[in-house]
Parts: structure tokens; C-alpha cells; sequence
């Protein structure tokens, strides 16, 4: 009797465990492409009922789908950041200068690191991204 319940818990166990891991699959998960045959909706791998999906047509966005116009191959020059890093500093930072700028290698292209002083003798950062964009990184620093 004791081996008898013993095979029937740990049956039950696994049952439990794999309609567990079949629920987490979704709906539609037994198709031809196992888990992820039914669990991509319309849309995701192209034009769906609401336009373009995740991997379709899309305009304007500087990752994959633009990655081959010639808008998106031009990088910035250091004169142009120089430029951009100077036109936000005198925007959103006030009193604080342009110490010097340092080019490093992003994902494909260069982009450009601008080390800015503060009148109290802070320190800030800048990255700008090969396509003009300026984000600052991180928060003051005193040395």
C-alpha cells in the first residue's frame, strides 16, 4: 500500500508539473512551431490587422528597420558634437563648460563622450550617439 501511494504522488507530481509548463506556453503552443507557433499574435512578424508589427515595415526608426537607408549610415563628425555638446550645455546646464571631448566606439559607429566643468568644480557627462542625439550620464561628480 505504502508503494502504491508513494508511485501515485509522484505521478500526480509530474502531471501538476507539466500542465504547469503547457499552461505557460498559451494557447495554440502544440502548432507546427512548438511553443511559439500560437503564442505570436497577428502583426508581430509583419503587416497585421493595426498596420506594421514588430519585425514589418516602419519608418523613421534608427534601428533595424532603417538600418539600411543612407540617413541612417551618416555618422556625426566631432565638430557636430562639439557643437551639439556646447548648444546643450548652454540649454539645461548653466555655468558649466566644455572641458574636452573623447570619441569611443558605440555598437557600429563612433560616438563621443563630453567631460563638462561645473563653476563649483563638478564634473558632468555627456554621450552623444552617432546620430546627434546628446543624453546626459549619470549625475554630478566632485573630485
Amino acid at each position: 500500500m505504502k508503494r502504491f501511494l508513494s508511485v501515485t504522488l509522484v505521478v500526480l507530481v509530474v502531471a501538476a508539473l507539466a500542465g504547469a509548463a503547457l499552461a505557460q506556453m498559451g494557447p495554440g503552443a502544440s502548432g507546427p512551431m512548438g511553443m511559439m507557433g500560437g503564442a505570436m499574435g497577428r502583426g508581430m512578424m509583419g503587416q497585421g490587422m493595426m498596420g506594421p508589427g514588430m519585425m514589418g515595415v516602419a519608418t523613421g526608426c534608427p534601428g533595424m528597420a532603417a538600418a539600411g537607408t543612407p540617413a541612417a549610415t551618416a555618422q556625426i563628425t566631432e565638430e557636430k558634437a562639439r557643437e551639439l555638446a556646447t548648444q546643450y550645455t548652454e540649454k539645461y546646464l548653466k555655468g558649466f563648460t566644455l572641458e574636452r571631448l573623447l570619441p569611443f566606439s558605440g555598437m557600429h559607429m563612433a560616438m563621443y563622450q563630453a567631460e563638462l566643468k561645473g563653476p563649483q568644480g563638478e564634473t558632468r557627462l555627456l554621450h552623444i550617439n552617432p546620430w546627434g542625439g546628446v543624453m546626459p550620464f549619470g549625475g554630478p561628480v566632485t573630485r
